[in-house]
C-alpha cells in the first residue's frame, strides 16, 4: 500500500464534508491509487484485452462458437470463488474448440428493496459495509481469477465502481433494472469491452434496444478522473453492446417466437442480431434446477439456425440451492439466488459444446 493511498484512508468524514443526521462521508482511495497499489500486470492486461476480442467476435458471428457465462449469482467468499475458477478453468480449456466460457464474477447485487448488495459492498457479509475493503477484496480476487486465465464477466451496477475494475473485465452486463437508465448508458458508452443490456423485468425489449442505441452514441458526462477528481468525460460509443433475453413477468422469452422477435426487432432498429439468453431468471420461472432445460431449448435453436442465438447465461456454484445468512454458511452455496450445482453445470457445458 502507498503510503498516500494510506494517507487518503486516514481522513475522517469530518475532514471531507460535514457530518449530518443522514449522511456521513468516509474517504475512498481513488481509481489510480487502487491500480496502482494492486496493478494488473502486463501478461494479465493483453490476455484480457484478447478475451474482449473473442467475445467480440462471437457476437458478431465470425467465431462460430456459443459464449457460455457461468459462474455464481454473485461472489461472497474468495476462496470457494477461486475453487470454482480453477474448476471452470480446466473446463474451459478442455471445450475451448467448441463453446467460449466466461465466469461469472460478480461483486455487486442489485435488490429489490434491501438486503446484502455483494462483496465490493459489504465483504464481511455483516451489514458492516466497508466498501474501503471491498474494492481491496474485490480487485484482488478479480485479479486472481484473471490469473487462472478465464475471461471474467460481472454487472455494473455503481458507476463509480467500475472505474475501479473494469480493467479486469472481459465482458460486462446492465441489469434488468438499470438498462433504462441514463447514466448506465453513458457508462458504457466509454467502455472498451462488450456490454449485454438485459430486458426489463417486465419483459420489454424496447428498453434494451433503446440502451443499445443510446450506449452506441457519444455522450459527455459528468464524472471523476483517475485520480478521483470530478471531471467532464467524453465517450465516444460503445459498438460492442447486445441484448439479453431474460423472461419478465409475463414469462420466458427465450422460446423460438420470443428469439424470432427479437432478432427482427434488432434488425429493425439496425443492431447486431447475436444475442445472449439468461437461462435463470425468468426464463427458468426462478427454479435454478430449470436451467438445464432452458439450455436444451437454446441448443436446440442453435442447431435450426447457428446465428440465432449467441450464447447463454448460467447461474451455478460448487454445490447447488441457496443459503440465508442467518445462519452458518456452508461452503460453495449461493448466498443470494440459487444455483446449479458443480456437477450439473459440467454437464451443460459439455452439451453446449456438443450441439
Amino acid at each position: 500500500m502507498t503510503a498516500h493511498l494510506a494517507a487518503v484512508r486516514s481522513h475522517t468524514a469530518a475532514e471531507l464534508a460535514p457530518a449530518t443526521a443522514r449522511r456521513h462521508v468516509h474517504a475512498l482511495p481513488s481509481p489510480a491509487e487502487l491500480r496502482t497499489a494492486m496493478p494488473l500486470d502486463p501478461a494479465r492486461a493483453e490476455r484480457i484485452r484478447a478475451q474482449r476480442g473473442a467475445i467480440r467476435a462471437v457476437l458478431a458471428g465470425t467465431d462460430p462458437r456459443p459464449l457460455a457465462i457461468v459462474g455464481p449469482c454473485s461472489l461472497h467468499d474468495p476462496e470457494a470463488a477461486l475453487d470454482y475458477g480453477q474448476r471452470l478453468a480446466a473446463v474451459a480449456d478442455r471445450l475451448a474448440d467448441d463453446v467460449l466460457i466466461v465466469m461469472r464474477a460478480y461483486v455487486e447485487k442489485p435488490r429489490t428493496t434491501v438486503g446484502w448488495k455483494g462483496l465490493l459492498h459489504d465483504p464481511s457479509l455483516d451489514g458492516g459495509n466497508d466498501l474501503a475493503r471491498g474494492l481491496r477484496v474485490s480487485r484482488d480476487l478479480l485479479m486472481e481469477l484473471a490469473g487462472l486465465g478465464l475471461p471474467l464477466a460481472t454487472e455494473l451496477l455503481s458507476p463509480v465502481a467500475a472505474d475501479y475494475l473494469e480493467d479486469c473485465l472481459a465482458w460486462a452486463a446492465i441489469g434488468a433494472r438499470t438498462t433504462e437508465s441514463q447514466t448506465h448508458r453513458e457508462l458504457v458508452s466509454g467502455l472498451d469491452l462488450p456490454v449485454g443490456f438485459k430486458n426489463g423485468t417486465d419483459g420489454d425489449l424496447g428498453a434494451a434496444r433503446d440502451a443499445m442505441q443510446a450506449a452506441a452514441c457519444p455522450h459527455a458526462r459528468f464524472g471523476s478522473d483517475a485520480d478521483g477528481r470530478p471531471a467532464w468525460i467524453e465517450t465516444a460509443g460503445n459498438p460492442d453492446t447486445h441484448l439479453i433475453l431474460r423472461g419478465g413477468r409475463g414469462g420466458p422469452n427465450c422460446d423460438a417466437a420470443g428469439v424470432a422477435a427479437a432478432r427482427s426487432m434488432l434488425a429493425a432498429a439496425g443492431l447486431v442480431p447475436g444475442m445472449v439468453v439468461d437461462c435463470s431468471h425468468a426464463n427458468s420461472g426462478k427454479d435454478p434446477a430449470r436451467q438445464p432445460a432452458v439450455l436444451d431449448e437454446v441448443i436446440a435453436q442453435r442447431r435450426a439456425d447457428p446465428a440465432a442465438i449467441a450464447g447463454v447465461m448460467l447461474e451455478s456454484h460448487l454445490r447447488p440451492g441457496r443459503q440465508g445468512l442467518d445462519a452458518p454458511l456452508a461452503y460453495g452455496v449461493s448466498v443470494t439466488d440459487g444455483c446449479l450445482g458443480w456437477a450439473d453445470t459440467e454437464a451443460a457445458l459439455e452439451r453446449l459444446a456438443a450441439g
